[in-house]
């Protein structure tokens, strides 16, 4: 009994076995029905179907690999841009449950690789030497991630020395419009001979006693006086018509999603900024001076309607040492080419304030902004974020951040602290501040 129990069992084991066999076998052989769009494997030379189609199925379906390949002209590859074959293109099902594995952030709010439209005869402009090269390429990714690589602007680097192999090779590789090497003149970044260079050695003593920023620097004298009254004579700047400077180390917090030099030109501006200031007095104790020399001297180069009340609390008889941060311009050339500027830089110049004080760039273009240009033709960029060390312009309200995908504090905005000359600029020109703008003062 014992052993045929036994012999049952396998018996039941072996047909168990076999159905499971015959099973798998006629279920292999049944057809499947086929899903639009999946047709393809990594092995398989099948093309998969096209996404827009008439079928009745709701699943998720893989686009085409051609519609994923950009353009120049911002449009896509594949059929993806509304027609097919020439004709209007059948409107995909509309589904009823969101797709898998997507965020807020779709390609419906991306915008194109690059833009459409034409394009400014524009120009970045850099002054760096060649050991700063670690600290441009930061500055360099950060505008062309947040602006330029929509937009391929050309570059122009300028040095008083020949620029090596390294930094040309990795500011080529990172910048997508083309880049421009120069050198400069050596009268553009020496001592002229009117200057007293004892009684200016002299001067960078006494400042560096005082402990004076850049007091003793002979170097940042002549970059000031360079980027005061040179850098636009340039011959490599001459081709073109509008400028950004662009300096090491700083950051863009937010995306561009416009042509700024297209902006300037249509709105009639003609220089900008993003951060204003009080400059340190003991740079500039007799700029004033030289500036009311230039005045009474050249009055038919003073606008009308100009921004003296953002320079004088007194009508012009004491300046109040506001200036724009030059650090970040978005300027045009044809204004620094002009004679009004010529003649006020010349008559700076001779003066001797670059190198017997420490005249800075910053209220030399400031000064010659708010006297020679209408106050309208002057624009303030709330919705460029940037940083150069120590401070910050983040755009004041919190929509505009989130729009542009902002990522500065709000905390750490400049633009309404005592010591910044923007809230001056609002009123000269009787504009209302940024909702919001009473949480980001001291």
């Amino acid at each position: 009994m014992p052993s045929g129990s036994a012999r049952y069992i396998r018996y039941i084991l072996f047909a168990f076995f076999g159905l499971t066999v015959l099973y798998f076998i006629t279920s292999s052989s049944i057809p499947k029905p086929q899903i639009p769009g999946t047709d393809f494997s990594w092995n398989s030379p099948t093309k998969p179907q096209d996404p827009i189609s008439d079928s009745p199925s709701e699943g998720l379906v893989a686009p085409p690999a051609a519609s994923l390949v950009a353009n120049p002209d911002g449009k896509t590859d594949g059929k993806t841009d509304g027609k097919t074959d020439g004709k209007p293109a059948e409107k995909p099902a509309e589904k009823n449950t969101p797709d898998v594995g997507t965020t807020p952030n779709t390609s419906a709010g991306l915008l194109p690789p690059v833009a459409n439209g034409e394009r400014m005869n524009a120009t970045f402009v850099t002054l760096a030497r060649n050991t700063d090269i670690w600290e441009i390429a930061k500055s360099i990714r950060q505008i062309e991630d947040r602006f330029n690589r929509r937009y391929n602007y050309d570059w122009v680097f300028l040095n008083d020395k020949p620029f090596d192999s390294t930094f040309k090779k990795v500011t080529t590789s990172l910048i997508s419009g083309k880049t421009h090497y120069g050198a400069i003149s050596p009268e553009h970044w020496s001592f002229p001979d009117f200057i007293d260079q004892d009684k200016a050695r002299k001067v960078r003593e006494d400042m560096a006693q005082r402990k004076i920023i850049y007091g003793d620097s002979i170097s940042y004298r002549h970059m000031c006086r360079f980027e005061s009254g040179f850098f636009f004579r340039h011959p490599l700047l001459n081709q073109f018509e509008w400028y950004w400077r662009v300096e090491p180390s700083i950051e863009l917090y937010c995306d561009i999603e416009y042509d700024t030099f297209k902006y300037m030109r249509d709105h009639g501006k003609k220089y900008s900024f993003v951060l204003s200031l009080y400059e340190y007095v003991e740079t500039i104790p007799t700029l004033w001076d030289s500036v009311k020399g230039f005045m009474k001297n050249h009055p038919e180069h003073i606008a009308e309607g100009n921004s003296m009340s953002f320079l004088s609390d007194d009508g012009g008889n004491s300046y109040n040492h506001c200036h724009f941060w030059s650090n970040f311009e978005i300027g045009n050339l044809d204004w620094l080419r002009s004679q009004a500027y010529l003649d006020y830089f010349e008559t700076l110049d001779k003066d001797g304030g670059f190198f017997y004080e420490r005249w800075g760039d910053a209220p030399v273009h400031s000064i010659a902004a708010a006297l020679l240009l209408k106050k309208e033709e002057i624009h303030f960029f709330n919705d460029i974020a940037y940083y150069h060390v120590p401070f910050t312009h983040c755009p004041t309200g919190e929509q505009t951040r989130l729009d542009l995908k902002c990522h500065c504090n709000p905390k750490e905005n400049f633009d309404w602290k005592g010591y910044s000359c923007t809230t001056r600029f609002f009123e000269m020109n009787g504009m209302d501040k940024p909702m919001g703008y009473e949480n980001e003062q001291d």
